[in-house]
């Protein structure tokens, strides 16, 4: 049986308790997700965390992480995608998940890395977040909003 990628997710708020989301570039279409990414080899969760959130974000100061999920939270990629997505040697992705609040300024953020993953970027409110998801991991996404709930 093929098996769960394992990765990271980041819930990153500013101080007035809004969400970042980024439009992926790959796939076109209008969803917007939360910085998500793979565990190297060689990393912890937290190392990939910060790795994920410079890459994705351009972030790498002015941030603190709040809370960090016990668990792991995970998702199924639909069928469509699992032969595209990650060579097909998996069904979908297990994750760590970070609470993080910014408290820099918005110019920080730069979309421009290495291997941008992002075309845009807006803050919303948490709860809009089951609006703007993929299908497929608006369950994940329910599991992350309730287990951080407390923090906006």
């Amino acid at each position: 049986m093929k098996d769960f990628r394992k990765g990271i997710g980041v819930f990153l708020i500013n101080e007035n308790n809004q969400l970042w989301v980024g439009k992926r570039i790959d796939f076109k279409n209008n969803y917007w997700q939360m910085p998500q990414g793979g565990i190297d080899n060689n990393e912890n969760p937290r190392q990939a965390m910060i790795r994920e959130l410079s890459e994705e974000a351009g972030i790498k100061k002015n941030y603190e992480i709040l809370m960090e999920l016990e668990g792991w939270l995970s998702y199924l990629l639909p069928s469509s995608l699992k032969k595209v997505v990650w060579g097909g040697r998996y069904v979908g992705q297990k994750q760590k998940w970070f609470a993080c609040r910014f408290f820099g300024k918005d110019e920080e953020f730069n979309l421009e890395t290495h291997k941008p993953e992002f075309e845009d970027w807006k803050w919303i409110r948490p709860e809009d977040a089951m609006k703007f998801v993929v299908p497929f991991k608006k369950k994940l996404y329910r599991d992350v909003l309730k287990s951080f709930k407390d923090l906006y």
